[in-house]
């Protein structure tokens, strides 16, 4: 399929591979955007009719919708193909728009290529006709953190910036709006792996990187999907790897990996570090964010005044600073956002105190380095009640484990293949309850063991999905259990 202008999705077949049930996320979002440009799509998901309901009425809805909006042009009726995968709705058609979320490796995704189909995601198809300027994100951990608090800083300056991506909010909610003003507004996408993955194509035809490029930290996460931590890295590398000499790429000097990956950079490295380097880059220096450019230091903000709190947060920080300095947003609202930026939801999240015990949501931690991370930020004086475990990703634990040894006074697993890893890597140096098969019994459960000043601490350390609909399904169920204590 030519997949040059806009336009030639009118009258075209276009498979929707993963629908989801989020009303912004890829799957929804990329179906609305295919059906208002005339395309004839088929959704096709491995949930049921049951499972998608809302997300199916949403779709229906907006059909509706773009049919009145749109007399000019031919507004096809979905087809929804549901509870399984057919092969021929991936060779007999002009385009696969893949969810991130579904595998490479999918024999239907393979098909697909085998046939010369076009497979791209929504946001290759984002890139491939937005014009502007745009800012990604990518890490393993902590690139959610820093594009919310670039986003703030951005629309700070432009109240229409654009804040999308793995944030389960497409971009493609925001092209045709975006297009039609015809004049730029802030963008920052933050990008997975998989989002990465689906974008050389489109860089390839259309010669363009992102404008500033941002690698928060490589650690080894979803081994699962890949054949080596190798094959992680490139797939992170991928952010910089278009990118042109004038364009940026802002990296983390302390951790070693992101360091070696900097040396294949393609653009203007911009380093981020907890102490002071004499490359340009953002720092801490003498208890100050130092932004260093051109040999020159601008102080920004003392430390002790950021709104973020804990050292993997500084990093986030620093990140964001160099960011927003870098695209031309003020020192005095730099400053106000990071006084004022919190963090978001589902990370370290401050839910309730009750009875004199603290409730923390962490249930995007689904790797063990983020798990030692908050253990590290809450568990200084030992008495933190982590609620942990689930499916295992292919990751080791032995780390984890002495951290565990270090900061708990009791450990409480859901059940999953990656507790009985935790569990070992514990080795019976922390009480552990086992076998958790709701969010409702971890957290009475956890109530029960609490005493005054503890902190229970939901940080998994694993994925969600044999037990919730995914890890955010995860947190909420944790918040809404912690409420009704």
């Amino acid at each position: 399929m030519d997949l040059s202008k806009i336009e030639n999705f009118q009258d075209a077949i276009v498979t929707v591979m993963g629908l989801g049930r989020y009303q912004q996320g890829s799957g929804i979002g990329t179906a609305k955007w295919l059906i208002r440009h005339g395309a004839q799509i088929i959704i096709t998901d491995l949930k049921n009719e049951v499972e998608l309901e809302e997300s199916m009425d949403l779709i229906m809805g907006w059909y509706e919708k773009y049919r009145e909006l749109y007399p000019e042009r031919t507004i096809y009726s979905p087809v929804f193909v549901l509870g399984e995968h057919r092969e021929e709705d991936f060779i007999e058609v002009d385009c696969v728009v893949q969810n991130p979320g579904v595998p490479s490796e999918s024999e239907f995704v393979r098909a697909a290529q085998e046939a010369g189909v076009s497979i791209e995601s929504d946001v290759s198809l984002f890139w491939r006709y937005c014009k502007y300027p745009i800012i990604a994100v990518t890490g393993t951990k902590g690139k959610t953190t820093t594009t919310k608090m670039i986003g703030e800083m951005l629309t700070a300056t432009d109240e229409k910036a654009i804040i999308a991506g793995n944030i389960n909010v497409s971009p493609l909610e925001f092209l045709d709006d975006l297009l039609q003003e015809n004049q730029p507004h802030p963008i920052v996408l933050e990008l997975s792996s998989w989002m990465l993955e689906s974008l050389p194509p489109a860089f390839r035809e259309i010669k363009k990187g992102p404008d500033i490029a941002v690698l928060t930290n490589v650690y080894p996460d979803h081994l699962n999907r890949y054949h080596s931590f190798g094959d992680y890295v490139h797939s992170k590398e991928i952010i910089f790897e278009w990118q042109s000499p004038e364009q940026y790429t802002i990296l983390n000097w302390d951790q070693e990996t992101v360091r070696l990956m900097g040396e294949r950079a393609k653009g203007k490295v911009f380093w981020c570090s907890k102490t002071y380097q004499e490359a340009d880059g953002c720092y801490v220096k003498d208890g100050q964010v130092v932004l260093r450019q051109d040999g020159k230091d601008q102080m920004i903000i003392p430390v002790a005044e950021l709104g973020l709190k804990g050292d993997h947060n500084l990093e986030n920080v620093l990140t964001s600073v160099a960011v927003a300095i870098l695209w031309g947003i003020s020192l005095e609202v730099v400053q106000k956002i990071a006084r004022e930026f919190k963090g978001v939801s589902d990370r370290q999240e401050l839910v309730r105190e009750v009875d004199e015990i603290t409730y923390v949501n962490d249930t995007t931690a689904t790797n063990p380095d983020v798990v030692m991370a908050a253990l590290n930020r809450f568990g200084a004086d030992g008495d933190i009640i982590l609620i942990a475990g689930g499916a295992n990703k292919e990751l080791s634990y032995s780390d984890l484990g002495d951290a565990i040894a270090n900061t708990c006074k009791h450990l409480i697993l859901f059940n999953g293949d990656a507790s009985q890893m935790i569990e070992d890597a514990v080795a019976d140096r922390v009480p552990t309850t086992s076998g958790i098969d709701s969010m409702k019994k971890a957290v009475q459960t956890a109530k029960s063991l609490a005493a005054s000043g503890d902190i229970v601490l939901m940080s998994p350390g694993a994925a969600s999905f044999n037990m919730f609909k995914n890890e955010f399904d995860r947190g909420e169920q944790f918040r809404e259990e912690v409420r009704n204590l």
